[in-house]
C-alpha cells in the first residue's frame, strides 16, 4: 500500500482538523478551521452543525491543496470526535432541528437533579459507569424532546436521529446512507449497557428516547460506509475507524496494554488507563467507558474528566488580556518566582467541577491575592490548577486500585514544558511526550488503518510510538509542592 493515504478527521470543541498520514504514520499535511461557539444564557454552550461539517470540508480541502495529494489516493478515513455532543435532524432530509448541544452545557442540571430524587443514579451508574451529570448525551436529548416541538413531531413520525458528532458526520459524509456510532461514543451517552455493548430499553425509557431515533452500534473498526457526494472527496473512499476524541488518545499513544494511561491537555484535560476486559467500577467518582471494540471484543478504561484546562490558558488570553497568544503563557509564568506564590491558588471551574466532584454550580475563583499579585503569579497558578486537577484524577485512579508507573501526555498545552514539570512534580512519577502530539488524529489514523488491514495487530501499532521528551519528578521542590496541594483542597472547598 506504499503511495496510499489516510485521512483522519479530528472534530474537536473548538475546531476541526484534518490530517494525512501515510501507512507508517507520518504526517503529510495537517489543516484546523475553527467555527463559532454559542453561549444561548449562562452555562449553556450550542455549536451549529452545518458549521461543523463546513469547517470539516474546509479542512479536507486545505490539506489535500496544500500535500498536492490526488484524492484518489485515499484509501482510508478515520473519524474522531469530541464527545457527548449532541446533534438532532430529520432522518429523510438531513435538516439540522436544532444547533447542537455541546458537552460543556449545563442546561440539564435539572434533569438530572430529578431523576437522582427519583432514586435512578445507581441504576444508570451499574449499567452505564457514568453518573447522572449533563456533560452526557442522553439528559441533552431528554431536554430536546421535551422543550423543542420540531423534534417532538419528528419522533412522533419516527423521522428523528439523533446522533453524536462521529454519527453527524459519518452520515453527512455518506449523504444520509450511513447511519451508525460505535461503543466509545455510545457509552458516553447514558443509553448503552456497558456489558452488552448495546442500546438498553431500560435506560431508554428512563430518558425517553425511542431507538428508532439512534444509530446501530459497530466496532469501532467496522466498515462505516463510503463517501458519496462529499465535492471535496470522490465517491467510494472507505470510512473505516471512529473512536471518541479521548479513546482515540489512548489508542494513539499506544496504551493497548491493561494499565497504560494517558492525560489529554486539550480545552479540558481528561484522564484514561486501560482496565482489559474487566468493568471497573470506580470508588471515587471516576467513570468506566469502552476505550473501543476490535473484532467484537470490548476493552474498557477508567477515565477522570477535569471540564477546563487549555480552556484556561484560553482565558488568560482572551479575557484577562495577560498574554497574546498561548504559549507565551509559560514565558510569563516563569517570571514568578515560587516564594512570592504564598497563597496565590486558580480554580478555573468556569463550567462546574468534574471529577471527583461533579458538581456543575461549582464555578471558578482566584484566592490569594495580595497587592503584589501580578499577570506573572496568575499565570503560574493557572498552570499549576491544570496540573492539580490531574492529580487529583491520578490520586482517586489510586485509591481505586489502578497505579500508574508514568503518564503519556499529549494536546496542545502538553507542550507546555512547566505545566508537564509541574505535573510530574505533583504525581511524583515521570511524565512522557511523544514525538506526535496528535495523538487523537493518530489513534482515529491507526484505527481506520487496522480496519482495511495495514497493520496485523497491535504490535506493528506500538512500534510507530516514539518518545520525544520526557519528565522527572524535581524532588528539590517537594515542600513547594506539598503545600500547592494543601491550598488547592482548601481552595476548591470555597469553589
Amino acid at each position: 500500500m506504499s503511495g496510499k493515504v489516510i485521512l483522519a478527521i479530528d472534530q474537536g470543541t473548538t475546531g476541526t482538523t484534518a490530517l494525512l498520514l501515510t501507512p507508517d504514520l507520518k504526517i503529510l499535511a495537517k489543516a484546523n478551521t475553527e467555527f463559532k461557539q454559542y453561549y444561548p444564557k449562562p452555562g449553556w454552550v450550542e455549536h451549529d452543525p452545518n458549521e461543523i461539517w463546513k469547517s470539516t470540508l474546509i479542512s479536507i480541502e486545505k490539506v489535500l491543496k496544500t500535500s498536492s495529494i490526488d484524492p484518489s489516493s485515499l484509501f482510508s478515513i478515520g473519524i474522531t470526535n469530541q464527545r457527548e455532543t449532541v446533534c438532532a435532524w430529520d432522518r429523510n432530509t438531513g435538516e439540522i432541528l436544532h444547533r447542537a448541544i455541546v458537552w460543556q452545557c449545563r442546561r440539564t442540571s435539572e434533569i438530572c437533579r430529578a431523576l437522582k430524587e427519583k432514586g435512578l443514579e445507581e441504576t444508570v451508574s451499574t449499567k452505564t459507569g457514568l453518573l447522572l451529570d449533563p456533560y452526557f448525551s442522553g439528559t441533552k436529548m431528554k431536554w430536546l424532546l421535551e422543550n423543542i416541538e420540531s423534534i417532538q413531531k419528528k419522533a412522533k413520525s419516527n423521522s428523528l436521529s439523533f446522533g453524536t458528532i462521529d454519527t453527524f458526520l459519518l452520515n453527512r459524509f455518506t449523504s444520509g446512507e450511513s447511519y451508525f456510532t460505535e461503543p466509545s461514543n455510545a457509552s458516553r451517552t447514558l443509553l448503552m449497557n456497558l456489558k452488552t455493548g448495546d442500546w438498553d430499553p431500560e435506560l431508554l425509557e428512563i430518558f425517553g428516547v425511542s431507538q428508532s431515533a439512534l444509530p446501530v452500534i459497530h466496532s469501532s473498526d467496522s466498515h462505516f460506509g463510503k463517501t458519496k457526494g462529499v465535492g471535496v472527496l470522490p465517491d467510494g473512499i472507505p470510512i473505516h475507524g471512529i473512536l471518541g476524541d479521548q479513546q482515540a488518545a489512548l489508542f494513539g499513544q499506544a496504551c493497548f496494554e491493561k494499565g497504560k494511561g494517558k492525560a489529554t491537555y486539550g480545552t479540558g484535560s481528561f484522564l484514561l488507563v486501560n482496565t482489559g476486559s474487566e468493568i471497573y467500577h470506580s470508588k471515587n467518582r471516576l467513570l468506566t467507558t469502552v476505550a473501543w471494540k476490535l473484532q467484537n471484543q470490548l476493552t474498557y478504561a477508567l477515565e477522570g474528566s477535569a471540564f477546563i484546562a487549555g480552556a484556561a490558558v484560553q482565558w488568560l488570553r482572551d479575557e484577562l488580556q495577560i498574554v497574546d497568544s498561548s504559549p507565551e503563557s509559560e514565558e510569563l509564568a516563569l517570571r514568578a518566582p515560587l516564594e512570592e506564590m504564598g497563597e496565590l491558588v486558580v480554580v478555573p471551574a468556569f463550567t462546574g467541577l468534574g471529577a471527583p466532584y461533579w458538581n456543575p454550580e461549582a464555578r471558578g475563583l482566584i484566592s490569594g491575592i495580595t497587592r503584589g499579585t501580578g499577570r506573572a503569579h496568575i499565570a503560574r497558578a493557572t498552570l499549576e490548577a491544570i496540573a492539580l486537577q490531574n492529580w487529583e484524577l491520578i490520586e482517586c485512579m489510586k485509591a481505586d486500585g489502578q497505579p500508574f508507573q508514568e503518564l503519556r501526555v499529549d494536546g496542545g498545552a502538553s507542550l507546555n514544558g512547566l505545566l508537564i514539570q509541574t505535573q510530574s512534580n505533583l504525581l511524583d512519577i515521570d511524565c512522557v511526550r511523544p514525538e506526535n502530539i496528535e495523538t487523537t488524529a493518530l489513534g482515529a489514523a491507526m484505527m481506520a488503518g487496522l480496519g482495511v488491514g495495514v497493520w496485523s495487530g497491535f504490535q506493528d501499532l506500538a512500534s510507530s510510538w516514539q518518545e520525544s521528551k520526557r519528565f522527572n519528578p524535581d524532588h528539590t521542590l517537594e515542600n513547594y509542592t506539598n503545600a500547592l496541594k494543601k491550598k488547592w483542597k482548601e481552595a476548591v472547598k470555597k469553589a
